[in-house]
């Protein structure tokens, strides 16, 4: 079994690169393991994410994915070239990195100033939420008319159709517990709470990502932008179908189902809320922001809309445009007014996240033609400039999370997710625990390493006419079980294996299904846009599974165009990232609509030339 490396090179002195020193990473960031080797890296804000003392930069490796921490404080060009900050840097593999030169301190004032400078920096946190301490003065005088709301409203400014029942309902108690001093929490003209005394430090959001797989929740401090707490689960409408067609026949013209899809995202999601409260110590009430991003149908049956018509040509949504809801009609179990806003929808399979992915990446403001890639069940390709933007779906379905696959699984501990193939096959699994089956990653590995061994031909074929011609090791593992071609890829007591781990050629088309789903999306766009690959300045891999895969096993299976390696580059779960810079700032907010509104939709299975680009993409390319 082989190891993924943990040791990484400092270049402690930015000088003089005589200067290094290997570290031991060992799972922690960057900042705690040079600490720990004695290697002096300044963190000024206590390595917490706030500001840029602990920037590195990587000069060999691949630079993990961004943070939203890297994002806002580095910005979009010193990320690109490959800066870190060190306190939110966790590297899987070997690499070298460089501490950079200390930063004068006027220089961190940059999100704080005028907004172009911010927009080449990062982006200015402004999410909207206010907080507001006053004195009301209660009412005394039965001769003079007035009441709760008028004196509050006094007090603030605010016309009287802005609260809210809710806040109705607890404005006495909080008026009078403090004397009249009490906190009154705005979005907008919006009254969304008031509470007794001074909570004006206490504002927090969610940035909810709904995918078709998994849901990924962040909470973050609204004033700072820090996340405070994150968790992950497999979206639980799974049990109803794994990719959205199934889902959508599930619910199809049926209120009944519709409603336990519905019940179903809405109850993990509040299960998400209760859970980074818990880690962080927030109160549910002091969340008054959450931003939402989905494809169409997770956005729709999030909201409880009936999605019939999405699985139905002309697959149309319901709806395209942003919405802003209390929590309360979810519901979301928050402060009741807090802000629920949906990011708006491109067409019937290409939703929010797309719409974040290309705020996030900013290909929407780059000079040269870029494509952003969101590899997962229901994938997503945006390609172009801020000259034009296309969009389309490319449905991979679930064989990239292990699905459909005879012994797939999810990326969880005991996955294969890395695996070489020379004169025998060797994986790395999750945990370094023992061997249970394979997740997409290792597949594509595994894939790439057995096309080059000349195990499988580049129709997918696995060659077991041929095994003879192979390393002797490599050639016991090709065996045909009764009418299956198989690998065994490990056997009891391989790898901590207790049972024969195989793939089989019927994983081998389910991959090569996947894989030209994702592959015939990008050529597509690329034929529609008149763009030859040359004219490609840079591809990003986003979505979680698509950041941990193998670049160059990725090139080799062809998921992915055949550029130069140094032009592929990770983004992280951008879909995420965009929720999360929309929940920190308005203007980046109104960005994403106004992005929506310039992407182009192009619809695979409708475009004459389809058929034969996925035909094409299907096979693997041959041997160079």
């Amino acid at each position: 079994m082989r190891l993924v490396a943990l040791t990484i090179t400092v270049l402690s002195d930015p000088r003089d690169s005589s200067t290094r020193r290997d570290v031991d990473v060992a799972g922690g960031s960057v900042l705690k393991a040079a600490h720990a080797a004695g290697i002096e890296v300044n963190a000024i804000c206590g390595g917490r994410g706030r500001c840029t003392s602990c920037r590195v930069k990587f000069v060999s490796g691949t630079p993990p994915p961004p943070t939203l921490a890297d994002e806002v404080q580095l910005g979009a060009d010193q990320v690109r070239d490959g800066y870190r900050l060190a306190c939110q840097c966790h590297p899987s593999e070997a690499a070298t990195v460089r501490l950079a030169p200390p930063l004068h301190e006027e220089a961190f004032q940059i999100l704080a100033a005028v907004p172009g400078a911010a927009r080449a920096a990062g982006v200015v946190i402004d999410a909207g939420i206010a907080k507001q301490v006053v004195k009301v003065d209660l009412p005394r005088d039965e001769h003079r008319q007035t009441s709760d709301v008028e004196q509050l409203l006094a007090a603030v400014g605010h016309a009287p159709d802005d609260v809210a029942r809710s806040v109705l309902a607890t404005l006495p108690a909080a008026l009078r517990d403090d004397e009249g001093r009490v906190t009154v929490t705005t979005f907008g003209r919006h009254i969304l709470a008031v509470e007794r005394g001074d909570t004006s430090l206490m504002k927090f959001g969610l940035a909810i990502d709904v995918g078709t797989t998994s849901v990924v929740t962040t909470l973050h401090e609204l004033e700072s932008g820090e996340q405070l707490a994150a968790v992950s689960s497999l979206n639980p409408q799974a049990v109803f179908g794994g990719d959205l067609m199934s889902r959508i026949a599930f619910a199809q013209f049926n209120p009944g189902n519709l409603r336990k899809l519905t019940t179903r995202i809405v109850g993990l999601l509040n299960q998400h809320v209760a859970q980074v409260c818990e880690e962080s110590g927030v109160l549910p009430k002091w969340i008054y922001k959450a931003v939402v991003v989905g494809n169409t149908c997770m956005h729709h049956l999030l909201l409880g809309i009936d999605p019939s018509y999405v699985g139905l040509a002309p697959y149309a949504p319901v709806m395209r445009q942003p919405l802003v809801l209390p929590a309360r009609d979810l519901p979301l179990k928050i402060a009741p007014e807090a802000r629920v806003c949906l990011l708006p929808l491109v067409a019937g399979f290409v939703g929010a996240d797309a719409v974040a992915v290309a705020l996030a990446t900013r290909i929407y403001d780059a000079p040269d033609v870029r494509v952003a890639v969101d590899i997962g069940t229901n994938g997503e390709v945006v390609l172009g400039s801020r000259d034009r933007l296309w969009a389309c779906s490319a449905p991979a379905g679930p064989a990239f999370e292990g699905a459909q696959i005879r012994h797939g699984m999810r990326g969880a501990a005991g996955a294969i997710d890395r695996a070489t193939v020379d004169d025998d096959v060797h994986v790395h699994t999750i945990g370094e625990t023992g061997a249970l089956g394979i997740c997409g990653s290792g597949l594509i590995d595994l894939l790439a390493g057995l096309l080059d061994a000349g195990v499988i031909d580049p129709t997918g074929l696995i060659q077991v006419e041929a095994r003879d011609e192979l390393p002797p090791k490599l050639r016991d593992r090709v065996v045909m079980l009764g009418e299956e071609r198989q690998v065994v890829v490990c056997r009891p007591g391989e790898a901590g294996a207790t049972r024969d781990i195989v793939l089989t050629q019927d994983d081998v088309r389910q991959v090569q299904l996947a894989k030209g789903a994702i592959a015939s999306g990008v050529a597509m766009l690329l034929h529609v846009a008149a763009v030859p690959l040359s004219g490609v300045a840079e591809l990003m891999l986003a979505g979680g599974f698509g950041n941990y895969v193998s670049i160059p096993s990725a090139l080799r299976i062809g998921l992915i165009p055949d550029l130069p390696a140094e032009r592929i580059r990770y983004v992280g779960n951008a879909a995420s990232l965009g929720a999360q810079l929309c929940l920190l700032s308005e203007p980046e907010r109104a960005q994403a609509t106004e992005i929506a509104g310039r992407i182009e939709h192009v619809s695979l299975a409708a475009h004459p030339d389809f058929e034969q680009i996925f035909v094409d993409c299907m096979n693997f390319p041959p041997p160079r």
